[in-house]
This record gives C-alpha cells, sequence and structure tokens, in this order.
C-alpha cells in the first residue's frame, strides 16, 4: 500500500503493528545456507540440548530480516531508508515461534547535510506470541519535507 508522508505528516508516538508470521525449520535451515552461518546454536539440535536454551535457535540476522520484512506493507515515495541502528536481540526465536512488529516514530530531527528532508527514527520491536521483545533496532528514514517539494 502507498502512503504518502512528507516528514511533517510524521507524529512522534504513533505506532502500528505488522501481521504475525511462524518460524519454521525450514527459514532457520534456509537462511543457514543463505548465509554461511551454521553455528551450532541454529543447526545442532543434539549439542543445543547441553545450552541454557535448550533448543535450536533462529539466527539473529533471519530474525532482523523478517521482522524488518514484516513492516514493508507501506511504501512512502517521500522517504527512504537510511539505515538502522541499536541492534539487539534480547531473547531466542525458535522454529515454531510466530512473530510481529511494532513500528513506533520515536523520535524527528533535521538533517544537517539535507535541508529539504528531515529524519524520523522509528522504534522497531518484533515480539514473539508470549509477547516478549526478540528483536529491536532503531529504523532512521530520510523524508522529504513538504516546504521544499512544493517551493517554486
Amino acid at each position: 500500500m502507498e502512503v504518502e508522508q512528507y516528514f511533517e505528516d510524521y507524529e512522534v508516538g504513533d505506532s502500528r503493528r505488522t501481521t504475525g508470521r511462524t518460524i519454521t525449520e525450514a527459514d532457520i535451515v534456509f537462511h543457514a545456507g543463505h548465509s554461511g552461518d551454521f553455528f551450532p546454536h541454529h543447526m545442532d539440535a543434539e549439542w543445543c540440548k547441553t545450552q541454557p536454551f535448550g533448543q535450536r535457535i533462529a539466527h539473529g540476522t533471519m530474525t532482523f530480516t523478517i521482522g524488518i520484512g514484516l513492516t514493508a506493507t507501506q511504501i512512502n515515495p517521500r522517504a527512504f531508508t537510511y539505515g538502522y541502528e541499536r541492534l539487539r536481540f534480547p531473547r531466542p526465536v525458535h522454529a515454531g515461534d510466530t512473530i510481529h512488529t511494532v513500528v513506533t516514530v520515536g523520535r524527528k530531527e533535521d538533517d544537517p547535510k539535507r535541508p529539504g528532508h528531515g529524519r524520523v527514527v522509528e522504534i522497531c520491536e518484533t515480539k514473539k506470541q508470549d509477547g516478549s521483545t526478540v528483536m529491536y533496532c532503531e529504523h532512521i528514514l530520510m523524508v522529504e519535507r513538504r516546504e521544499t517539494a512544493h517551493a517554486d
């Protein structure tokens, strides 16, 4: 869905929740193949039984990819991704967990290098079915300012 928003249209505190997605065994195996990350934490069920988490855990990079991918339901032609900061994985994800992401506008700020744009920082919290946060990051968007777009 296309949602045209200028910098001025974003309101700190606005929030949206994505749909859910259940993580499968296939997700973990495919991600290991794509990333080359075959660490035993992800691939060795017997070894994991001897560890505090007791079972295989999904890759953090996969949790990030899917968690952020769930947010891609809104396309804003006035904004583009500048990057991500403060990425954390406070709890593990296992095959069978269902995750969703809550996106909240955390702050807005000027961009000193691009006067026609401002920065919008979205707080992205991916949670699993028990409500615990499994991924946190801050998504920085460069967003066009309305007065620049309509200046003649």
